[in-house]
């Protein structure tokens, strides 16, 4: 069987940013494995770590041109992995969600 061809990008990559976005969620110790799960099955689009393991806060990472997929994916995943975005330093204010 041949090779199979890499499909191209259909929007080029911005230069890489000087610094990574970050946001903070909360969510219960049971459902941490699962969300690893899930940001591994979105071709990992940001990183996490638990910046508070006691409460369960969790920092992500990701790329700034890249903040409304992140957004997009956690209202994707609501129902599966119930969670509370805290803050978005970026903004400097409560993340609120629309709704709410």
């Amino acid at each position: 069987m041949p090779p199979r061809r890499r499909k191209a990008r259909p929007i080029p990559c911005p230069p890489p940013p000087r610094w990574s976005d970050r946001l903070y969620l909360r969510l219960e110790k049971a459902h941490t494995a699962l969300f690893r799960f899930l940001l591994e099955a979105h071709d990992n689009l940001a990183l996490f770590t638990m910046a508070d393991s006691g409460a369960a806060i969790l920092q992500l990472r990701f790329s700034p041109h890249q903040a409304g997929q992140v957004l997009a994916f956690l209202r994707e995943i609501e129902g599966l992995v119930p969670h509370e975005l805290i803050l978005r330093p970026s903004t400097k204010e409560p993340f609120l969600p629309s709704g709410r």
